[in-house]
């Protein structure tokens, strides 16, 4: 157990010094992280606060490397309108905001994007030891953002009985503002799992049916198949 904790530590050191080196080079690991927010996410407008949060940074921080961005005009600010809800009324409203949104002329936009979203910068050895904390995961299944897969439902799938959500949800958490962009994710204990397997669950068919890739199989879903 020892060697496997140290391993772990080792990994995640390496990912650590890996993210280091990649934010000196591009001026600092916050401003990755808000380029790959508006990369992954070219035709969303991002109010400050917005951007704090998801970069999981203080608003005051995200202001300042948003700011730096501008002037090198990779973001441009510009007004857009979203929904919110009424605090009274609880009736959804449209409110016209000002916010930030990538700027598709920016000259060197694809060397970015082939630098911070298409490069494996998630390996996927590395993406089964962050969800190791959450138990015995027999099922581990990736898609989405994961394989260059705009159009699945799903980013991540687990499956697994006993398994600890908040270590989960943590682990997500920690992607979230490493990738800039919110993931969708499903967590099945094998029970329910089988059920909708014999059910044809439309978002397992989603998965399933279409590019994904198995990180942890074991048991059973060594071999698991959907009926046709």
């Amino acid at each position: 157990m020892q060697g496997s904790g140290g391993g772990i530590i080792k990994a995640l050191r390496k990912r650590e010094k890996e993210m280091e080196i990649l934010g000196k080079l591009l001026g600092g690991i916050q401003r990755v992280k808000i380029m790959r927010l508006f990369l992954l996410n070219p035709e969303q407008g991002f109010e400050a606060d917005q951007i704090g949060d998801r970069a999981r940074m203080q608003t005051a921080a995200a202001r300042r490397v948003t700011n730096q961005l501008a002037a090198m005009s990779l973001v441009k600010k510009k007004s857009f309108v979203k929904e919110v809800a009424d605090g009274r009324s609880g009736k959804i409203k449209k409110k016209r905001v000002q916010g930030w949104f990538l700027n598709p002329e920016f000259p060197y936009i694809n060397e970015l994007r082939q630098l911070l979203v298409e490069g494996e910068f998630f390996r996927h050895a590395d993406l089964v030891k962050r969800f190791r904390p959450a138990g015995r995961i027999q099922f581990l299944v990736v898609s989405g953002i994961f394989i260059q897969n705009s159009e699945s439902r799903l980013d991540v799938l687990i499956v697994g009985d006993h398994l600890k959500r908040s270590a989960i949800q943590k682990a997500i958490a920690v992607l979230e503002s490493e990738l800039g962009k919110e993931l969708a994710y499903a967590v099945f204990d094998v029970a329910d799992f089988t059920y909708r397997v014999s059910m044809y669950d439309k978002l397992l068919r989603d998965v399933f049916d279409y590019p994904h890739e198995r990180l942890i199989a074991i048991k059973d879903f060594s071999s698991f198949t959907l009926p046709s």
